[in-house]
């Protein structure tokens, strides 16, 4: 799985080598690069922005620089090319494990009033939105849909079973968790984790993740 992320801010992915997702990118569960847009500008102070057509306020981004970025990392156009936008589908645990089935993608990321139009015709398969609100840029979009495709990548979390149980993984919201001490402030552990039943457990599990996808997310169930 290869992921490259075109960006103006490519500073901010220094994030991606932390944690569960460093480790994972350095015994190379999967490869992960950033492209800065900027390198592609043929202006001679490399912009990447201008006024747009027709007025109105902030900068739109310019369709050279993207199309050559995304030129210069999929000359072949093998991979999927993903522009993060609020007007985009709407990522979720399903479209997680779609990407996740790939051989890899790119993600570009949009900043200040938007990206012109005419790039997203010539070199963008599909707009992708991580919710209905506006970020600054892309970006921490991209980085949440890096970090929610990897996890169900082999070899980047430490057991199988943290994607197959975790929420959302069957349109409902995990089970509550405990651990030590069995007594914390007064408030004891359901009895049933304790018992060593692992079929009670599971029972029990299984209904706690019904009783909160009903109070919390009944939308989900109307999913299954």
């Amino acid at each position: 799985m290869k992921i490259d992320v075109l960006t103006v801010y490519p500073e901010m992915y220094d994030l991606m080598h932390q944690s569960v997702i460093g480790k994972a990118l350095e015994k190379g569960a999967f490869e992960f690069g950033v492209v800065n847009i900027r390198d592609y500008s043929s202006d001679k102070h490399h912009r990447t922005d201008d006024y747009p057509f027709g007025g109105g306020a902030g900068m739109v981004m310019t369709a050279q620089p993207i199309h050559d970025a995304i030129a210069a990392v999929d000359p072949t156009h093998s991979r999927r090319r993903i522009l993060m936008s609020p007007r985009g589908r709407t990522f979720d645990q399903s479209i997680a494990k779609e990407l996740a089935a790939l051989d890899g993608f790119i993600l570009v990321c949009g900043s200040f009033e938007g990206v012109d139009e005419r790039v997203i015709e010539a070199d963008i398969d599909e707009e992708m939105s991580i919710g209905d609100y506006v970020l600054t840029s892309g970006d921490l979009a991209a980085m949440v849909i890096v970090n929610a495709v990897a996890r169900n990548l082999p070899g980047v979390l430490g057991s199988e079973e943290s994607t197959a149980e975790e929420s959302f993984g069957d349109n409902l919201l995990e089970y509550p968790q405990y651990t030590r001490p069995s007594v914390w402030e007064g408030r004891e552990v359901p009895e049933v984790l304790l018992s060593g039943n692992h079929a009670l457990i599971a029972k029990w599990r299984r209904e706690q993740s019904f009783r909160l996808t009903k109070e919390r997310r009944p939308d989900l169930l109307e999913k299954k």
